[in-house]
């Protein structure tokens, strides 16, 4: 069967460049427009924005660094033959007197480099948070090391966005006066741009300091996920711990995995910072996003058609086709064991069913000594695009439930309901008898079919098929009905 949906992960589909103002950033993918792959992650530590902050003006070691980056990834796009680059720009470049002539050095090099306005910068970050979190409403902050910007995002568009001269570069010196003057300044930079939230809205979290204050907050709490997208956090948590931080010493915290020492040593300003944003726009959660000014840009350009897709079934449809499962198959297993489903549930869980489907059509095609392994790995682990914690703990525990091992580490019972995670299970172990029985085969599936009659699950089978049924496949059947409370039973047909 041809899979006219089919794309190839591997190959480079379009690349963006980031000139911001501490790294220099090249990120090339590929894979469904929907959901990218990155193919491709590399930066430069070039800290254009250090002098900047300090005398107004891009230093000649710093353009040096950057354009030097930036010969190297214009070889390597042309090597890769990536067909489409884009390359922003941000505040570094923006804000130095001398960030023209720069710019003139980048075009020098072919590229057409677009500086981006401090709006431009804020309403395209907050693209990337509705690429990401589809149907977000609240507030976007994106810290980068020269400004901080803050979004409206509502209705899947922005407005109000704002650029602040509050970066990690700046922070350092803000705060050498104090803990109360530099709450001031926050407070007052606010209110110079006109900024002010409703209380209670969700705040989205972008740049890489946020997302290692993520990662320290998971780590200190040793969570089942280590990936700071998608993580939430109830204010009251996230004060207790910048509290702690922002009293550290820059060089005095120990490591944490996926943290850099460079980005561990300016890990209490950050915090110090967000503790003021909390303070001041007083959100009811804090979400913390991947996808910032980069995705927003791949996101912006996509058509409204594409825009409309589901992330997550994107990106874990393309990740199995690479795997041999069409998406097509996986929908028709999803159809067949739909019977063997909990009655209730979420609205969304259907897609996340399917999703589950997916994953455990692929992980079928592994070494079983695995399998136990890559529930963890794909499901609580890996970086899906549009998936809640609640939702990771239930692929998993339906990962699980395929691979015959009911079992659930008490961190994952901390992301779902008991409910969820029995009903995630009741997937897994329908998947797991489809697969058993039929091979997956269409026609296999067209002649047979998992009845609900009382409190009876029945398995029929056209004669045809019979022997297909063996006493694999009634265990299979006994053991989704018990989770059930059902009897279970076979019946062949003519």
């Amino acid at each position: 069967m041809q899979d006219h949906g089919a794309t190839d992960v591997l190959a480079p589909a379009r690349a963006i460049i980031d000139i911001g103002s501490n790294t220099v950033r090249l990120v090339i993918y590929g894979g469904p427009p929907r959901a990218p792959v990155v193919l491709h992650n590399e930066k430069v530590t070039a800290r254009l924005g250090k002098a900047v902050a300090e005398r107004g003006v891009l230093s000649d070691k710093a353009q040096q660094a950057a354009l030097a980056a930036l010969s190297r990834y214009r070889l390597l796009l042309d090597l890769r033959g990536v067909p489409q680059v884009d390359v922003v720009a941000t505040a570094a470049v923006r804000d130095a007197a001398n960030g023209r002539a720069f710019l003139a050095a980048v075009t020098d090099l072919g590229f057409a480099p677009r500086l981006l306005s401090g709006e431009e910068e804020a309403e395209t970050s907050a693209m990337g948070v509705i690429g990401a979190f589809p149907g977000a409403q609240g507030v976007v902050a994106d810290l980068g090391g020269g400004s901080l910007e803050l979004v409206d995002v509502i209705d899947q568009a922005s407005s109000h966005g704002v650029s602040m001269p509050l970066g990690t570069l700046r922070l350092p010196a803000l705060r050498s006066e104090g803990l109360q003057a530099f709450r001031r300044h926050i407070a007052a930079s606010l209110d110079r741009a006109g900024w002010a939230a409703d209380p209670g809205q969700t705040l989205y979290l972008v740049g890489g300091s946020f997302r290692a204050f993520a990662r320290y907050v998971l780590a200190k709490d040793q969570a089942a996920l280590d990936d700071p997208h998608g993580f939430a956090l109830a204010p009251e948590a996230a004060m207790e711990a910048a509290r702690v931080l922002a009293r550290r010493k820059a060089g005095s915290l120990d490591e944490v995995p996926g943290i850099s020492s460079a980005r561990l040593a300016s890990l209490p300003d950050a915090a110090a910072l967000l503790l003021a944003l909390i303070e001041a726009l007083q959100p009811a959660r804090l979400i913390f996003s991947a996808w910032g000014l980069r995705e927003g840009v791949l996101y912006a350009s996509l058509p409204p058609g594409l825009r409309q897709q589901d992330p997550l079934l994107a990106g874990i449809g393309a990740f199995t086709r690479q795997r041999g499962v069409l998406p097509a198959t996986a929908a028709m297993v999803a159809d067949w064991t739909a019977p063997g489903c909990l009655p209730g549930g979420n609205t969304g869980d259907e897609r996340l069913r399917l999703a589950a489907t997916m994953l455990i059509l692929a992980a079928a095609v592994v070494e079983p000594n695995l399998r136990a392994e890559l529930a963890v790995i794909w499901a609580m682990r890996k970086r899906w695009i549009g998936v809640t914690n609640r939702e990771r703990a239930m692929l998993a525990a339906a990962l699980m439930a395929a691979s015959a091992r009911p079992e659930l580490s008490p961190e994952w019972r901390q992301l779902a309901s008991p409910a969820d995670l029995r009903a995630a299970q009741a997937w897994g172990l329908g998947a797991r008898l489809c697969r058993r029985f039929s091979g997956t085969a269409p026609r296999s599936l067209e002649g047979s079919a998992l009845v609900r009659d009382g409190d009876t699950l029945r398995l029929e089978v056209r004669a045809r098929f019979a022997a297909l049924l063996n006493e694999g496949v009634e265990r299979d059947l006994r053991a989704l009905g018990t989770l059930l409370g059902m009897e279970t039973a076979c019946r062949v047909r003519e």
